[in-house]
């Protein structure tokens, strides 16, 4: 049973006639707030402790998590995070970030009145902080929007929880609305061909492209999770956009732990294959991630190119993510205005009519 709905400074009273907007959460995964083994093992600790992303009993999870995992893990991942920091913090949340002013920007643009937040479901900012922030800008009506094209219960599912969990705290609960997936938006699928087709045009074409997507256990495809069709689906997309031929690019799986049988083929296994046929260059993206980060940055970028490399690779390529690109916010802005269709979102509210209709509330609610 959901705790009592109850009434925190946070939650805003209620009051007739007031102005109100629609709100739309852009959430992404998460990033410790900053390359240090303790603020790592926070983050590590609340994405590894969701029973969404490790499906094992808590009874025999939670104990190896805190008693091997964090401990080993924790400082070796800092370092990792060390080597891809930026001035500004850490790329993922720098880009949703971005990306999060430029939608708002481009609604505007388009004469959408919409109120945009990000969120991050792993660390900060929250997603129940920044939904309560929609509500005191006023939000009535908010979708959600994560930033994970093909939907899986380990990521769009686990947002969903954490929404959930939210209002099942909440008295005054908004209109919500949430976006699964996009893994075949014309828009989406095009954002990421521009990317692709504006590096070509810089360095030239490769011998082979590899998209690399975000492994998940084989397990979870036999339990009826889409994620393995929609990035099929994505991958023959893209290649169909670019004009390549079968042998002209491989879909991989990157990112695997433990030892559970994790989707094929893996990526690393996939660019040792590819160095093996001698081939002159390599390009590799990675069309599950909307933004920069760990798994693109020092996974693919640095720990790829080196497997490629010392596997007898000559030439090895990564090709950035959509980020901050103009066609992937125009793009995103169709995704929001298409879910949104049926809100308001363009009308400006007349203060005086509102200040009138509170009024007539008033004396309709005074004692005779």
């Amino acid at each position: 049973m959901p705790p009592a709905p109850s009434t925190p400074a946070s939650q805003i009273a209620h009051r007739h006639g007031e102005s109100t907007i629609v709100g739309v959460l852009l959430c992404n995964l998460g990033t410790p707030d900053a390359p240090t083994a303790p603020a790592v093992r926070r983050y590590l600790a609340e994405f590894l402790s969701d029973a969404r992303v490790v499906e094992i009993p808590r009874v025999a999870w939670l104990p190896l998590l805190y008693g091997v995992i964090l401990p080993l893990r924790s400082s070796k991942s800092a370092a990792k995070y060390a080597t891809i920091w930026t001035p500004e913090g850490s790329p993922l949340k720098v880009w949703t970030e971005r990306q999060a002013k430029r939608l708002q920007g481009w609604l505007g643009e388009q004469g959408h009145r919409v109120a945009v937040e990000y969120a991050m479901r792993y660390g900060s900012p929250s997603i129940p902080a920044q939904l309560a922030a929609l509500r005191a800008r006023g939000a009535t009506r908010i979708l959600v929007l994560p930033a994970y094209p093909q939907y899986s219960g380990t990521t769009t599912a686990s947002v969903i929880d954490a929404v959930s969990g939210w209002t099942a705290r909440e008295r005054n609960v908004p209109e919500l609305r949430f976006v699964n997936r996009y893994h075949d938006d014309r828009g989406y699928v095009g954002a990421l061909a521009a990317r692709i087709e504006r590096h070509w045009r810089e360095h030239g074409r490769p011998g082979h492209l590899v998209m690399s997507f975000h492994g998940v256990p084989e397990r979870t495809l036999q339990l009826g999770d889409p994620y393995h069709c929609e990035c099929r689906k994505t991958g023959r997309l893209l290649a169909e956009w670019l004009n390549l031929a079968d042998g002209e690019w491989t879909l991989s799986f990157q990112s695997r732990f433990g030892r559970a049988k994790w989707l094929e083929p893996s990526t690393e296994a996939t660019l040792h294959k590819l160095a093996g046929q001698r081939l002159e260059r390599v390009d590799v993206v990675c069309p599950g991630f909307t933004s920069d980060c760990l798994e693109t940055l020092e996974e693919i970028a640095q720990e790829g190119r080196a497997a490629f490399l010392a596997a007898g690779g000559k030439d090895f390529h990564y090709i950035p993510c959509l980020n901050d690109e103009p066609e992937w916010i125009a793009a995103l802005g169709g995704i929001a205005l298409r879910h949104l269709a049926g809100w308001d979102t363009q009308s400006v509210p007349d203060p005086k009519a509102l200040a009138a209709s509170r009024e007539r509330a008033l004396a309709l609610g005074a004692p005779a």
